[in-house]
């Protein structure tokens, strides 16, 4: 569990593919949100009731399976509204049960009809905090990161990795917008800023932007 007073978060992997959701509150009065529900809902449900965490809210950085797919089972469970991504990720979301029959697996997730889509430069709140709302295509077109300053904390989804960043061959992705998006509208962020990745262990933008094989400054030649 990674402690940043007066916040907290706990990550918690899920699906086959070990996507990170986050479940993340705030200590002064234990109101939260999960970040990336891709599955196994009664497992983060749990997790929420172990940490005595009300959730609030779901937010979805992108519609990919492992991303999205517990997302309707989980706001169906607790009554809360599905936040995110960019309307542009809709045909993911359209297809998330045919996905992961794609991939072998029947049942596993539900397509995703969020309650409020989200664009550049929205917020979304956490009790009295607000993190800020970046749309950043490339792995999906409709992939959003959010980030606070004051917590110097960031949820990227899967745009950027410790030492890699998200792939691009799938429909609709595109390899220079993603460049784009990590170099033009993360790293101005701040080299101290700590994300959670979609999946894999953390890192913070000052570390990839000077070691990262493809978007560092080296590597993109700045």
């Amino acid at each position: 569990m990674t402690q940043i007073p007066p916040i907290n978060a706990a990550i918690i992997p899920v699906t086959p593919f070990q996507q990170n959701c986050t479940l993340l509150w705030e200590t002064t009065n234990n109101e939260g949100v999960f970040i990336d529900p891709g599955g196994e809902a009664d497992k983060l449900i749990k997790a929420a009731q172990d940490n005595n965490v009300k959730i609030k809210e779901i937010w979805i950085t992108h519609g990919h399976l492992d991303h999205a797919g517990g997302a309707m089972e989980v706001a169906r469970k607790l009554g809360v509204k599905i936040i995110g991504p960019h309307e542009d990720d809709k045909f993911w979301l359209d297809q998330i049960r045919a996905s992961w029959e794609k991939y072998g697996y029947k049942n596993m997730g539900e397509d995703c009809i969020p309650d409020i889509w989200l664009k550049d430069g929205d917020k979304v709140k956490l009790g009295n905090f607000e993190f800020e709302v970046v749309h950043c295509p490339g792995h999906t077109p409709g992939h959003v990161a959010f980030i606070n300053r004051e917590f110097k904390l960031a949820f990227v989804g899967d745009l950027l990795f410790q030492g890699s960043i998200g792939r691009t061959d799938f429909p609709k992705g595109n390899h220079q917008d993603l460049l784009n998006s990590i170099t033009q509208k993360l790293w101005p962020y701040g080299a101290d800023i700590q994300f959670v990745p979609g999946h894999g262990a953390m890192s913070t933008f000052g570390i990839e932007r000077a070691n990262n094989p493809y978007v560092s400054d080296k590597a993109i030649g700045t």
